[in-house]
């Protein structure tokens, strides 16, 4: 059951649909006029500016969008696996500042994405191929080598599900990239960060190369938030992504190296035999 309620024809109201993953809302922007964010059950998932599909208005987006900025020559075509697809925000992105980049969205959820398809539907001009199915289900159908660039922000309600933490799923991720390709994963954890620091070690066996972005006071384990961590088996450039983060309105910090190592501990990598899902968010961080 939908419902879609108009003031007039210039004011916009919510889009709200029953979908896989619970109730959807697309609540328009008031700032921008062709904005809207997605939200599941209350929890903010995307942000979309059909008019400026390069405005990347959550801080992990902008960050998972200096990623993209620097995993190839500026505007170079690059070959693009998202897992997780929300309102299709980084495949827009992607298409907005990277012309004839061939990508593909795996989102489990098909109600989803039949919403977002009919009230933010894409440009049909972009090579953006859509599935609806299971992220790690897609990334099987990946040829060998075939992407440059692979991001994750895959999250039943507001966590990321187990079969998508452990070293088996990455291994399917290094198969997918070419060699010197790029993984990218939106991760969220609080306090004590256990979560965070197994996810790291994970991809620490599957990827030689490794950085994270988050804000300073989530590396602190000061509140619940987001960390993007980025994977290559060729180096990463480290000091330019740094400098990006660290330019955001939010201003992140970058870990790697020795620092990155000391954050991980003695973290284990995660199996699939005991794979479990992120951490839910307190209620208060939606709140």
């Amino acid at each position: 059951m939908a419902k879609n309620k108009r003031q007039g024809r210039s004011a916009p109201e919510s889009v709200v649909e029953q979908v896989d993953g619970g109730v959807a809302e697309l609540r328009p922007d008031r700032d921008r006029p062709r904005a809207w964010t997605l939200l599941i059950d209350g929890a903010p998932q995307s942000h979309v500016d059909l008019d400026d599909p390069a405005y990347l208005d959550f801080e992990y987006q902008r960050r998972l969008g200096h990623v993209i900025d620097l995993a190839g020559g500026p505007r170079q075509p690059l070959h693009v696996v998202h897992l997780g697809g929300g309102a299709f925000t980084l495949a827009r992105y992607v298409a907005a500042t990277r012309p004839r980049s061939t990508q593909q969205i795996a989102e489990v959820d098909g109600p989803l994405v039949q919403l977002v398809r009919r009230v933010l539907p894409l440009d049909p001009g972009a090579r953006i191929r859509v599935r609806s199915t299971d992220a790690r289900a897609a990334l099987g159908k990946i040829p060998d080598g075939w992407a440059d660039l692979i991001v994750a922000d895959v999250f039943s309600g507001a966590r990321t599900p187990a079969h998508l933490t452990s070293t088996e799923f990455l291994a399917e991720v290094r198969r997918a990239l070419k060699p010197d390709g790029w993984y990218a994963a939106n991760l969220t954890d609080g306090p004590p960060l256990t979560y965070l620091r197994g996810q790291i070690a994970t991809a620490a066996e599957t990827f030689p190369e490794l950085a994270l972005a988050a804000e300073p006071a989530v590396l602190r384990g000061r509140r619940f938030g987001n960390a993007v961590l980025v994977g290559s088996a060729a180096p990463l450039p480290v000091a330019e992504l740094t400098r990006r983060v660290a330019g955001d309105g939010h201003a992140g910090r970058v870990e790697h190296g020795r620092g990155l190592a000391d954050f991980t501990g003695g973290a284990k990598a995660v199996r699939d035999a005991d794979a479990q899902a992120s951490p839910a968010p307190p209620p208060a961080v939606f709140g």
